[in-house]
């Protein structure tokens, strides 16, 4: 079932164009992200899904429904938590969703929501006592208190330390169990590769690609690297003859190996054959920051902006 539909979105301000001919659909169960630069028309992109904000052209479907015509019924059937969210610092966490859910018809039991995320215990805290992961536990627990079909979550973890953002993680993985679609708008990669089964890169208000998170890895970045000092005098040779080999570099003992396939596999066969050691092995895979880069020309906001980003994901061994 296709929960969301988007056919040639626009969106203009001024002169400005902020969305430009973007389609894209999202199926029932998925975790689906949207990326890009800072005003690259990410939130203007899911606030027209939202019915927060009117398209100027370009065809919408959410459940079936038009977020123009219907966005009264349709906001009874989604979840939403916005880039910038608050509420009054002295409401209690119990009366914010209690509040919350005196707006729907149907809705989620919010003392069962308060066990579920781990609040319970702050039943009875002001909001501005709540730390800052807490306050994303409350805000999640708001946008799901009507017992949605489809949430969206923009930059849910933007101002999180590692723990408390990766803690969020394990909670969006959680609404989806929970057989709730996700709509996630997010600038951090290690969070989109963590998360979407499929991203949106959106450049400029258009869209770049859309794939998997591995997808858009191998489409844009399919290169990786395996660096090692061999135990023996070595003929790059031997390696340069290998199909899945693009570039062999020697720099004093260390020698670095670029292609593509089971390249790890190539290289460590050969070695073996040859009675050489690796020592010292690292295998740089490409990461979706490679990625983004690569599609954008410019890193995310938030990326450490370091040469040799995908580390991150290296395997490292001592031989």
């Amino acid at each position: 079932m296709t929960v969301i539909d988007v056919r040639n979105l626009r969106k203009e301000y001024g002169r400005h164009v902020a969305v430009d001919d973007v389609s894209f659909s999202v199926e029932a169960g998925e975790i689906f992200g949207i990326l890009g630069p800072n005003g690259a028309g990410k939130t203007t992109t899911v606030e027209c899904v939202e019915g927060l904000r009117r398209a100027d052209a370009g065809t919408l479907k959410v459940l079936g429904l038009d977020p123009r015509a219907d966005g009264k019924r349709l906001r009874r059937r989604i979840g939403i938590q916005l880039q910038e969210s608050q509420i009054p610092e002295r409401l209690k966490v119990w009366e914010a969703l209690d509040l919350h859910s005196s707006f729907y018809d149907t809705p989620a039991d919010w003392r069962r929501l308060l066990d579920d995320w781990g609040l319970a215990a702050k039943r009875d805290t002001p909001f501005a006592k709540l730390s800052g992961g807490q306050k994303q536990r409350l805000f999640i627990m708001l946008a799901l208190v009507g017992s949605p079909e489809l949430v969206v979550l923009d930059e849910l973890t933007t101002g999180l330390d590692p723990q408390a953002r990766r803690d969020t993680w394990e909670l969006i993985e959680r609404v989806r169990a929970g057989g709730v679609t996700v709509l996630l708008v997010t600038h951090f990669m290690e969070e989109a590769e963590r998360l979407c089964d499929r991203v949106m890169v959106i450049d400029a208000g258009r869209v770049v690609a859309v794939d998997s998170p591995s997808g858009l890895i191998s489409r844009a970045v399919p290169e990786q690297r395996v660096r090692f000092r061999p135990s023996a005098p070595l003929d790059e040779r031997l390696l340069t003859g290998l199909p899945e080999v693009t570039r062999v570099s020697m720099t004093g003992t260390r020698v670095e190996v670029s292609g593509n396939g089971d390249l790890l596999h190539a290289v460590t066969s050969v070695l073996a054959r040859h009675q050489i050691v690796a020592g010292d092995l690292r295998v740089d895979q490409p990461s979706l920051d490679d990625a983004f880069v690569a599609l954008t020309g410019s890193r995310p906001p938030g990326s450490s902006g370091s040469p040799g980003a995908s580390e991150s994901r290296s395997a490292h061994r001592r031989g």
